[in-house]
Order: C-alpha cells, then structure tokens, then sequence
C-alpha cells in the first residue's frame, strides 16, 4: 500500500516527525494487511488527499467529517466529498440545499468537492479510513490523535482560520480551537437525522465567506461547477 510519509506541500515539515510516532507506525502496519484484504476505504494513494490539495499555509476553512462513506467506491479521501460517477450521499444533498438556499448555488449533478479543496477548504475527516460496510470501525486506532495534531497546528496558526462544525463529533475538535482568534461556526450535522433540528438555516457558506472578507482573506467560491474538469 503507498501510506507513504510525505505530503506534496508544507504539511510535510509539520507533520513529518508525527508521521513516525510508535501509534502511527502501529495504524500503519494494521492498516497494511487489511488493504491486502481489500477491505478499507478509501484507496490507500487517497487517504491523506485532504492534505495534499490544500497546504497549511493556504488554508482558509476547515470543514470537519467523521470518517470516510464505507461504500464501494465512494470515499475520496475528502469529507463529504465522492468520487465522480458515485450517487450523491444524502448528507451532502443536504449540504448542496442549504448552499442553494444560502448562496443560490446550482445543486451540482455530482458529489465532487475537489474545487474547494483547491480553493483553501480543507476537507478533513477526524478519521482517515474505514473498513467496507462498517461505518466508524476504525475509531480509536489513532487517527483522531492526528487529526487533533492537525487541528491544533491550524489553531496555532497566525493567520485566522473558519472551523465549520457540523455534529457533536466535530464539535469535540472545538477544544483545540483559540475561539477568540479563529471563527467557529457550528450547527447540527447534516445527515437526514439531524438536518431539520438546525443545519438548515444555518447559512455556513456566507457566514463563512463573512468572516473570511474580515480576516482579509479572499472569499470561497462555493458554486461547483456542473462538469468537473481536471479533478486530479
């Protein structure tokens, strides 16, 4: 499997040493024999895909999931986000309602946020991979502690950052966040069981493009384009 250390962007030198502590050497090699098995998700080549489209430096906002879909070709290494090709899950049908009823956005034909990756929206599950058919199976095996080191290095940051908290289990993540220096937005998580009891109506997108105009930052894009194009 290519679970390799080395990221395309600045996450290397703050995360390299990370790379090599004895919890991750042990996920690591856990890992590698159940993707000899063919039974984890996403592709091992696309698990730290959040990281590798979009650098510390030119983060902008954070958008926390919980751990990858578990479906066959679903997981992309982004949360929220799926393969082209792939039926759009209904948590992100959601999301694309209240970005319509937000921003007026088109409701895009795919599930494919890899435009705003590229755009500074790092898309970041609290754990990076799962096994086939069991949603969270891989809770508790060291992941969270390094997204929480991912998290924290944001937070550490100088420059400001939106954290977009949908759901009890991204809001835990609020503990490493310096509330008075960043913006947090947080509402209910948008799966169907939770959306109507405050995800809708919560206007993440502008409230988060708000923010972003008063940090001096430039604003997110968040209309997808209707055809994907150059999504590697």
């Amino acid at each position: 499997m290519s679970f390799g250390t080395d990221f395309r962007n600045d996450w290397q030198e703050l995360l390299a040493a990370e790379m090599e502590q004895p919890y991750l050497i042990a996920l690591r090699e856990r890992l590698e024999a159940e993707y000899e098995l063919g039974s984890v998700y996403p592709a091992s080549s696309d698990i730290f895909n959040a990281l590798d489209y979009t650098s510390y430096a030119g983060t902008k906002v954070v958008i926390l999931g919980q751990d990858p879909y578990h479906g066959l070709g679903q997981a992309q290494g982004l949360s929220f986000s799926v393969n082209p090709g792939v039926r759009i899950p209904p948590s992100l049908q959601n999301i694309y309602k209240e970005l319509h009823d937000d921003l007026g956005c088109p409701i895009p034909d795919h599930g494919n946020l890899i435009p705003w990756a590229r755009q500074g929206v790092l898309l970041l599950n609290a754990v990076l991979t799962v096994q086939a058919g069991k949603a969270n199976s891989h809770q508790g095996l060291g992941w969270e502690r390094f997204t929480d080191r991912i998290v924290t290095a944001l937070g550490a940051r100088e420059k400001p950052v939106v954290f977009i908290l949908w759901g009890k289990y991204a809001q835990a993540k609020a503990a490493f966040i310096d509330a008075g220096r960043h913006a947090v937005i947080a509402s209910p998580h948008p799966s169907p069981f939770a959306a109507r009891r405050g995800f809708f109506g919560s206007r993440p997108f502008s409230r988060a493009n708000a923010h972003l105009r008063s940090f001096g930052s430039e604003e997110i894009e968040w209309c997808l384009p209707p055809f994907p194009k150059d999504m590697k």
